[in-house]
């Protein structure tokens, strides 16, 4: 599409996670750093939570790839399940051959034991929920019973939950207090400010092979930015349509037009008529 036009090698901002774009924006960093101390000093449950578009799946993501050969991990990304789906599906992860347990009780059986070969080899074991927000009550009280699980000297299952802020307001039930009190450590993850989104445009502009000047007119980066609230997928999502924009008029450079007919475009963004004061 516009790649060549831009001496670009892939197109800067697609939607799909991909942690070779991770930027190391302060809110971001963060909760990297975060959650590998806490994983690190063997903390139970852990809870970062974003509004839509923040970069969890990305985070999240990336988490499992520091954990990589650092210890055993556990990944699902779509937990509406009910429990005993929830225990075979950990099962599965860690390699346990669930086709051999008759019932949920041989499954859970088999998780244990495999839980505690790992921990014989001194392989921490880590169980990555992504969308937490979507268990059902009895699937996060089935997790908490899951966290039971230990030695005499450690657990042998640590959960890292990502999930809208809708997860806090799940977790807030009284009927799920003895959870919560398990959350050792949580962190909300930021939208990014102005000049976080122009080195977030930098950056990903670089990674996908740019080596020119600034490609986003200083107004046209200010309007992206406030349409978009800092919500690095609507960036990503106005800052293609900008370059679309910018492309089909042969222009070198995004400007605010181009930027306002993206925004015009774009009905999850903050609309020209409420961004008046700005242009």
């Amino acid at each position: 599409m516009y790649e060549s036009h831009f001496g670009l090698q892939e197109a800067p901002f697609a939607l799909t996670p991909n942690t070779r774009y991770f930027l190391r924006a302060p809110s971001h960093a963060d909760a990297l750093e975060l959650l590998l101390v806490a994983l690190q000093e063997r903390e139970g449950f852990i809870k970062i939570t974003g509004e839509v578009g923040t970069g969890k799946t990305l985070l999240c993501r990336l988490l499992l790839n520091k954990l990589e050969g650092r210890a055993s991990t556990a990944y699902i990304p779509n937990p509406h399940l009910p429990p005993e789906t929830l225990y075979e599906a950990v099962a599965e992860e860690l390699g346990v051959d669930v086709t051999r347990c008759a019932n949920t009780h041989q499954v859970l059986k088999a998780l244990n034991q495999k839980l505690i070969d790992l921990a014989l080899d001194g392989q921490p074991v880590v169980l990555v929920i992504d969308e937490a927000q979507a268990m059902p009550e009895p699937t996060i009280e089935a997790l908490r019973l899951l966290t039971n699980l230990e030695t005499e000297s450690t657990k042998l299952l640590q959960v890292v939950l990502f999930g809208q802020p809708e997860l806090d307001a799940v977790l807030g039930k009284e009927s799920l207090r003895q959870l919560r009190q398990r959350i050792t450590f949580q962190y909300r993850l930021r939208a990014l400010d102005r000049q976080a989104v122009g080195q977030y445009l930098r950056h990903r502009l670089t990674q996908a092979g740019y080596n020119g000047g600034e490609l986003f007119a200083p107004p046209a980066l200010k309007l992206i930015t406030r349409a978009s609230g800092g919500v690095p997928r609507l960036v990503n999502v106005l800052a293609h349509k900008s370059m679309l924009a910018a492309w089909g008029q042969g222009a070198w450079q995004v400007n605010r037009a181009h930027a306002l007919s993206a925004i015009r475009d774009t009905e999850s963004a903050r609309q020209p008529g409420l961004l008046a004061r700005w242009l």
